[in-house]
């Protein structure tokens, strides 16, 4: 049959949606603004066709790209990681997940405290990660109580240092979180364990023992369709967080995206017949939400460096997808993700219906893909984006 790899990277948006004066983000244009400020050069990338898709100082338009090229909107109500994750796999949300501007109510963490007996949790506001634990860490040490705190995204985040709260009994309390008050009315898209060690004015969070609890996906997503009919599925970083570990063959958690790329590429070796889902976090988690334009560019260039790579290992029959689930402009003074369009490039491009694939109306475009690529009948929002030919 041949693999179908779609690899999302994390927070690359191309600029604002026509709804994103709702999310306060008009302005926002991720990787049009990073080329701005940076001038990052993209060689592989634009050889695909990433320079195609919007205008961009520093990546010229391809005359004969590699990719069929396009963008996606999301239709999804949202602009996080789960939202968008799930809307390529063929969900779409009608309203999103709820936020907490101005912290949990009293019921959330009296009802979290008794069920983890203890008696208080610090914090309860929105915070930077690692300003949070840098303003709260000593207090957590001298009293022992969870550090509880949210963002802009539908989250509820604990942290907690692993001489106070091993690492494990911080799993179980977010596993407790997640499953007895984190639900209807409640039901954020995810519960966060953040462990963190060192000393005062020294703390740091261990970001490879990270642990995301996400609410479950609806079951007719395009990976467990795929699961059903044989098809092999796999995921690569943090996506099987994102599907509550639901759906998959075998998945694969990374610390950063070198590990990432090594992952794919030693999977690529071996698969057959085969879905793999990979997402790059750190464009978002380390330098979108940190406003770090430089980081970003490097890490956006780290991956560019390994796409000859990645695309050796195609084999005749398979297909590449590249994308992202949201914006997160660095360069913007929000930490926040954004409400933009994302990237979508198809490899090899004779595979499309067309070379340039417009202005997608859902990111299920992805879900339809796949499907329509392994002849699987299942209808999502979306519309496959293969050629008759491509069809197997």
């Amino acid at each position: 049959m041949g693999n179908c790899y779609v690899i999302v990277i994390d927070g690359l948006g191309v600029g604002a949606q026509e709804d994103a004066a709702e999310y306060g983000d008009e302005n926002e244009n991720t990787l049009g603004h990073l080329c701005e400020e940076t001038g990052c050069k993209l060689p592989n990338l634009q050889r695909m066709g990433l320079g195609n898709i919007i205008p961009l100082k520093s990546v010229p338009v391809e005359p004969e790209p590699l990719c069929a090229y396009g963008k996606m909107r999301e239709r999804s109500a949202g602009k996080d990681s789960t939202t968008g994750h799930w809307e390529i796999a063929g969900v779409q949300l009608n309203r999103p997940f709820p936020t907490y501007p101005d912290g949990f109510p009293d019921e959330v963490i009296e009802k979290f405290c008794q069920g983890i007996g203890v008696e208080k949790a610090l914090v309860n506001k929105p915070y930077s990660g690692t300003e949070v634990i840098a303003d709260y860490g000593e207090e957590h040490l001298e009293t022992g109580y969870p550090i509880v705190y949210t963002s802009a995204d539908s989250v509820f985040q604990v942290a907690a240092h692993v001489d106070v709260t091993p690492i494990d009994t911080l799993y179980e309390w977010c596993k407790f979180a997640r499953e007895e008050v984190l639900q209807d009315e409640h039901g954020v898209g995810r519960v966060i364990a953040r462990p963190f060690h060192g000393e005062p004015g020294n703390f740091e969070r261990i970001s490879d023992k990270r642990h995301d609890f996400s609410m479950k996906p609806p079951e007719h997503n395009v990976i467990n369709r795929l699961q059903q009919e044989g098809i092999k599925t796999y995921s690569i970083g943090k996506i099987i967080d994102l599907f509550a570990e639901q759906g998959f063959t075998q998945f694969r958690r990374t610390k950063s995206n070198a590990e990432g790329i090594s992952q794919l590429l030693s999977l690529m070796s071996a698969a057959s017949d085969s879905f793999v889902f990979v997402n790059l976090i750190d464009t978002d988690q380390k330098y979108g939400h940190r406003l770090d334009p430089s980081g970003y560019a490097e890490c956006l260039q780290e991956f560019d460096r390994a796409i000859p790579a990645i695309v050796s290992k195609l084999q005749e029959d398979d297909i590449l997808i590249i994308t992202g689930d949201h914006g997160n402009d660095p360069t913007s003074e929000s930490t926040d993700h954004s409400r933009e369009f994302v990237p979508l490039l198809l490899f090899p491009s004779d595979r499309a219906g067309e070379v340039n694939l417009g202005t997608r109306d859902t990111f299920s475009d992805v879900a339809s893909t796949a499907a329509d690529f392994f002849n699987i009948t299942a209808e999502y929002p979306g519309t496959s984006l293969l050629n008759g030919s491509a069809r197997k």
